[in-house]
């Protein structure tokens, strides 16, 4: 049993740094594109189009994410804009954006 957690407990310790290398590449790599606010409007989820959001300077994807249907998140919030005072009034942490694809920067 002790072993067994133990081998548990490394497997794990692994994945999380595993994880973090790979957001890490993606953030070098996403970072090289650029969108201003106007640019992001343009990623609206709509008539097949992308949906991109900002938060905290990066640009997500979410079109794929289940939570964001048709650029709209449960009729609270719309892709295409920067959420990021949004987000602090959302009943969860910013760890959401974790599970979507870092796409780019947002720059004035």
């Amino acid at each position: 049993m002790f072993l067994s957690w133990r081998f548990s407990a490394s497997v794990r310790k692994s994945q999380i740094t595993f994880n973090r290398l790979i957001r890490q590449s993606d953030d070098v790599v996403s970072a090289e594109r650029k969108f201003t606010l106007e640019e992001l409007k343009n990623h609206d989820g709509k008539d097949g189009r992308p949906a991109y959001v900002a938060y905290k300077g990066k640009v997500y994807d979410v079109t794929d994410d289940f939570l964001w249907t048709g650029g709209d998140h449960q009729g609270e919030h719309a892709a295409g804009r920067d959420l990021t005072e949004e987000m602090a009034l959302a009943p969860h942490g910013d760890d959401v954006v974790e599970r979507v694809k870092l796409v780019g920067v947002l720059v004035k």
